[in-house]
């Protein structure tokens, strides 16, 4: 019985040392195993694995992707100007026992080489490099921090400069470069149409000068653009070219048979109009009274004579007019 019993305890402690030496290796994770202190060449897989209790000591490395930010560093570019920068480093073990024996601890080693290769960066840099050009600035800074890292086990998979902070003085400063840029695009622009447009008219112009139907035809349209608008008043002068253009549409002369009417003109007298006098309101002449006052003009009574002995020159020289 005493025998049973013993064997029994020895099956179970058996079993207990087994199971103590069992360990459980995830699928994203490599084991490294030391034995009395000594790393084994082999490296355990994933799954379920067994050390030997107190002789082996196991110890697990992570094999994804670790995503460091580096903190924001402050430098001076290369010319001259104070930024403040901060990046991220996206790296992965690649040899878990040089991770493991060949540095004390790899993760903060990697991130004090991505410091000091972002300040060297910044200092070898200028600032439209780091604002515009940063595809070049990522590798230069991956290679920077990877050269290292390989001699750890490490491997750098990218490295992104994430923000770039100016100070406020600098700024304004660049806004205001950029306002003055845009504003000279903007007048070579203008003066490039003005040119243009120049030719253009200069060439509309030789076209007008062999054409003049073309020029009253372009006044006629302007005219029709401004009065669309029916908000000014519009004063259109006669053009001379006008009357040249209906002159030669239409050429007829006058017949020599009817005197024209400035012959008419010439042939009659000129009568001179008696100048008004300068009466008193009583003694106004009847040409001044209501048409309705007035009787009708005598036609059998002669016209009477001017009287030759009242001087010319003055109002009162002419009589008033016979009522």
């Amino acid at each position: 019985m005493i025998v049973v019993e013993v064997l029994a305890g020895v099956l179970g402690l058996g079993v207990v040392w087994v199971a103590s030496g069992l360990r459980v290796v995830r699928q994203w994770e490599r084991a490294v195993v030391f034995r009395f202190g000594q790393v084994q060449s082999g490296v355990r897989g994933p799954g379920l694995t067994r050390i030997t209790p107190i002789r082996d000591r196991l110890r697990k490395v992570n094999m994804q992707i670790v995503t460091m930010p580096v903190p924001a560093q402050d430098g001076i570019t290369r010319d001259n100007v104070t930024v403040r920068v901060d990046a991220v480093v996206y790296f992965r073990v690649h040899d878990p026992i040089t991770a493991i024996v060949g540095v004390q601890d790899y993760l903060f080693a990697v991130e004090q080489v991505a410091q000091t290769s972002l300040r060297s960066i910044i200092g070898k840099s200028e600032l439209d490099d780091l604002l515009s050009n940063r595809e070049s600035l990522n590798k230069g800074l991956e290679l920077l921090i990877d050269n290292p890292a390989l001699g750890w086990g490490i491997h750098i998979e990218r490295v992104e400069i994430k923000d770039v902070a100016l100070p406020e003085t600098m700024k304004r400063s660049m806004s205001r470069q950029a306002e003055a840029e845009r504003e000279r695009r903007a007048r070579i622009i203008t003066a490039d149409g003005e040119y243009q447009a120049s030719r253009k008219l200069s060439q509309a112009a030789e076209v007008m000068s062999h054409h003049p139907a073309a020029l009253q035809l372009r006044l006629l349209e302007t005219v029709v653009q401004v009065a669309a608008e029916k908000n000014s008043t519009l004063v259109l002068p006669f053009p001379v070219e006008l009357l040249r253009f209906l002159e030669r549409s239409n050429p007829a002369e006058p017949s020599a048979a009817e005197p024209s009417a400035a012959e008419l003109a010439a042939a009659e007298p000129a009568v001179p109009e008696p100048a008004a006098p300068d009466l008193p309101a009583a003694d106004l002449p009847a040409a001044d009274l209501p048409a309705a006052d007035l009787p009708g003009p005598d036609l059998s009574a002669p016209e009477p004579a001017a009287d030759a002995s009242l001087p010319t020159g003055r109002p009162d020289a002419v009589p008033p007019t016979p009522a």
